[in-house]
């Protein structure tokens, strides 16, 4: 009799990647989410059963062997109550992976930025050269049939979030750290509590453990493990992966660089490792080019982009102008959390300002359910982010008006970057057919 696992927030990207996992293993596979999305779609073509809208404890089946939650999840959560009045194993998304991560040989990429790049980079060179990982990620690759998955008898390759300190659930062997920032400032209060947070979670590593660490950034420098391999952009390997590389940006050249120590440490051959890197052409939402034409004869050029931290805003607008010097470009953003846009709202006006387009247009605050401190409703706003930035070319547009207002106002050749972690990017897939 197959074994049943039930998903808590199964439309979640990391905790879709787990519910393939037990899907390759055959167990049954249900899992609930507030709203269908892509995501769930496709897992219910994989076999799930998926219930979508509010959490109902009746979702919880007899006989469930497990019960997996996402971590924003509350507690006080009908179907997490029931699981456990049923006496069923209830584990968070990162506890489950964490008994994965004990089980395996375990590669995990974290940092503030860059984690999903650079593990989708690391998960190619891995499969070139025959290691066959097992790879679970925050984002779809091209390459893994456009999942955020891959089955694999080789060693564990995770992007290692450290929000709520999931990270330090892990087992890691060898840990990529790419970057340290300001982030999560809801959980971690400031940055000293966050690197705190980094050196417990670098401590995980065994005796012979390795920390892959990026020499460029001051925070990642205050981090001591004995068996430090350090990577920098003024490595003499910049040049070689700036020819090699399909995607643009010195971030993604930082990225790549991190996965050629990796493959070094691993006994990878070099021209293996940038074989693979050749082929990479990036991952969903991570500058994701399209093209569409309004009203059937402006032809325009589109770039869906994850960015949702000032810094990425920073890195992805430059790689933009890099690209096109002579285009008109045009940034759409739409700021992830009411907690994140309060926290760093001087760093989120100062990268608007300092961003290197034409026009920039700031929309409605993406609000995540169950995550959310409703008092900084009245504190925070887009329209208060595009006011301090006190620049005739930042405007607040509401969302429901940004149809009209792009139809209107793009012209032919002009570049869209729809840039941010909520549902803005459904305005790149819909853009085609307006």
């Amino acid at each position: 009799m197959k074994r049943k696992i039930h998903f808590i927030g199964i439309g979640g990207i990391g905790v879709s990647a787990l519910a393939q996992y037990y899907l390759a293993l055959e167990w049954k596979v249900s899992g609930s989410d507030l709203k269908e999305s892509e995501t769930t779609d496709f897992l219910k073509k994989k076999g799930a059963r998926i219930f979508s809208g509010r959490h109902k404890k009746e979702n919880v089946s007899k006989g469930t062997d497990l019960a997996v939650y996402s971590p924003a999840v509350r507690k006080d959560n009908p179907e997490l109550k029931k699981a456990r009045e049923m006496k069923i194993k209830c584990q968070s998304y990162p506890e489950a992976l964490g008994e994965i991560s004990a089980e395996r040989f375990t590669i995990a990429v974290s940092g503030t930025h860059g984690k999903s790049t650079t593990t989708a980079m690391a998960a190619l060179v891995l499969k070139e050269a025959g290691f066959d990982p097992l790879v679970m990620i925050g984002t779809k690759m091209k390459e893994f049939s456009n999942t955020n998955f891959r089955m694999g008898k080789g060693p564990f390759l995770i992007e290692a979030d450290e929000h709520f300190g999931s990270f330090l659930n892990y087992s890691p062997n060898i840990i990529i750290l790419t970057n340290i920032e300001k982030d999560h400032l809801d959980y971690y209060k400031n940055i000293g509590n966050l690197i705190k947070s980094f050196k417990k979670y670098v401590g995980l590593l065994p005796q012979n453990g390795v920390l892959i660490a990026n020499k460029d950034d001051k925070n990642v420098r205050k981090i001591n493990f004995k068996n430090t391999l350090w990577y920098s952009l003024k490595s003499g390997k910049k040049k070689i992966l700036e020819k090699t590389l399909q995607i643009p940006g010195f971030h993604n050249v930082s990225n790549a660089l991190a996965v050629m120590a990796l493959a070094k440490e691993l006994g990878i051959k070099e021209r293996t490792a940038l074989k693979a890197l050749g082929k990479f052409k990036g991952t969903w939402r991570r500058f994701e080019i399209t093209k569409a034409f309004l009203k059937g004869k402006k032809k325009i050029i589109v770039v869906s982009d994850y960015a949702h931290h000032p810094t990425e805003i920073a890195a992805t607008m430059k790689a933009c102008r890099e690209k096109w010097p002579a285009k008109r470009i045009w940034l759409l953003f739409q700021p992830h959390q009411l907690q994140r846009t309060f926290y760093l709202f001087k760093e989120f006006v100062s990268a608007l300002r300092s961003a290197p387009a034409d026009q920039v247009i700031v929309t409605d605050i993406f609000t995540v359910p169950g995550r959310e401190e409703k008092s900084l409703e009245k504190k925070v706003s887009s329209k208060k982010l595009a006011e301090n930035a006190k620049k005739e070319s930042i405007r607040y547009i509401a969302k429901k008006s940004l149809e009209d207002f792009l139809k209107n106002n793009l012209a032919s050749g002009d570049v869209l970057v729809v840039m941010g972690a909520g549902d803005i990017y459904k305005i790149a897939l819909e853009i085609k057919k307006w």
